[in-house]
């Protein structure tokens, strides 16, 4: 498996140990996202597809220099999706990070 980006490999720590505000302190103030091709709510999406629903990955592999996934994705609202994960990191935060079904 190629090497995670370490900032990358925070974020799945604090989504699967259920620690918002870990999960936001990773995130630049005006970090942005989108799911399945379109923007969503940061803080809106988060409650609900992660924190609100007992979200966890379990990363199956990884790409382009740590910062692409694809990982198997599992809450209480869907169930279980192989979903893929995109992010951009600035700085030691991520700006943006993309996920989808893969």
């Amino acid at each position: 498996m190629n090497q995670i980006d370490p900032v990358v490999a925070e974020f799945v720590e604090v989504l699967n140990a259920g620690d918002s505000n870990g999960f936001f302190g990773l995130l630049t103030p005006d970090a942005t996202m989108s799911d399945d091709g379109a923007d969503r709510d940061l803080r809106d999406w988060v409650q609900s597809e992660v924190f609100g629903s007992n979200g966890r990955m379990d990363i199956e592999s990884v790409a382009d220099n740590g910062s692409a996934l694809v990982a198997n994705y599992t809450n209480d609202r869907w169930g279980a999706m192989r979903t893929a994960w995109r992010f951009t990191v600035s700085d030691g935060k991520i700006s943006r990070f993309e996920t989808g079904q893969a």
